[in-house]
């Protein structure tokens, strides 16, 4: 559930971000014998950098909460169980608890890209 939150918008933004390449330098590439994995790698996903981590970082959030769905729906294990079960049985700390748990991973995802970007920015 997760995944098929997070895709079908990514794919939509980075096609986007991808067809706004500069088209002076693909034509160039071109005109220089380059085929279509020297655009690629040379001047689409260089300059798509910034439009990659500000998905990832959208995506974080979409995917979490694809992810607790599926598992408010089918699931015998998992966060979204224990929020569903807690809510269900009055037991308040078992939701807050699980509610605790997935904002740290958020943070630590964030975070995670966060160091990632900082890489990128230095290069």
């Amino acid at each position: 559930a997760g995944m098929s939150v997070a895709i079908f918008g990514s794919v939509i933004n980075l096609y986007s971000g991808f067809c706004q390449a500069d088209p002076e330098k693909l034509k160039l590439i071109e005109t220089l014998g380059g085929h279509k994995k020297e655009k690629l790698l040379k001047i689409v996903l260089p300059s798509s950098i910034p439009l990659i981590l500000s998905v990832m970082k959208v995506n974080i959030g979409l995917c979490l909460v694809g992810v607790i769905i599926g598992e408010f729906i089918g699931a015998r294990k998992g966060l979204g169980y224990l929020i569903i079960y807690g809510s269900q049985t009055f037991r308040l700390t078992w939701v807050l608890m699980s509610i605790v748990i997935l904002c740290i991973i958020a943070m630590l995802l964030y975070f995670a890209l966060y160091l990632i970007e900082k890489q990128v920015r230095k290069h």
